[in-house]
């Protein structure tokens, strides 16, 4: 029986599903890692010995280097893949589920903002903890695409 995982943007026009296991899960911290994602670090899965399909839509690419392309969602910006000649990574947080994958290894270290390592030491708060200087949390209504695959992509879009 072989591992099914699913996953996509947070629009909902690009969607993919890798079948077989996925064990090689990393943070990059390197700083072309940390521009893609617009973060400290970049959570990727890496694809290798399994079978990455895309199910709808297309990414678009962008060559960051001479060696690397990233791939994305060209409707709403959703990082969605870093491929290298050795393979394409994918986005931990375009899964689905992105709990079933955690990391097993970092890479790029050379670049890791000191603070990442102290990020669990700062207060947590529940969203509608924030509610008295914010209150328009309690009424967000989430425009992304759920994380399920679905029949049809709405076709209303939601962009400026």
């Amino acid at each position: 029986m072989s591992l099914t995982y699913t996953g996509g943007c947070q629009c909902g026009a690009v969607r993919f599903q890798v079948q077989g296991e996925l064990k090689d899960a990393s943070i990059c911290h390197c700083r072309m890692c940390q521009k893609a994602f617009g973060a400290y670090y970049a959570p990727l899965v890496s694809t290798r010995g399994a079978a990455l399909a895309w199910t709808r839509g297309e990414r678009k690419t962008f060559q960051s280097s001479n060696h690397v392309k990233r791939g994305f969602c060209a409707d709403c910006g959703t990082p969605l893949t870093y491929e290298a000649p050795d393979g394409i990574a994918v986005a931990a947080g375009a899964f689905d589920d992105p709990s079933k994958l955690p990391p097993v290894v970092q890479y790029g270290t050379e670049a890791k903002i000191d603070f990442v390592d102290r990020l669990h030491l700062l207060p947590g708060h529940r969203t509608e903890e924030d509610a008295e200087q914010a209150p328009f949390v309690l009424e967000v209504v989430s425009y992304q695409h759920p994380d399920h695959d679905t029949s049809s992509w709405p076709e209303e879009k939601r962009h400026e």
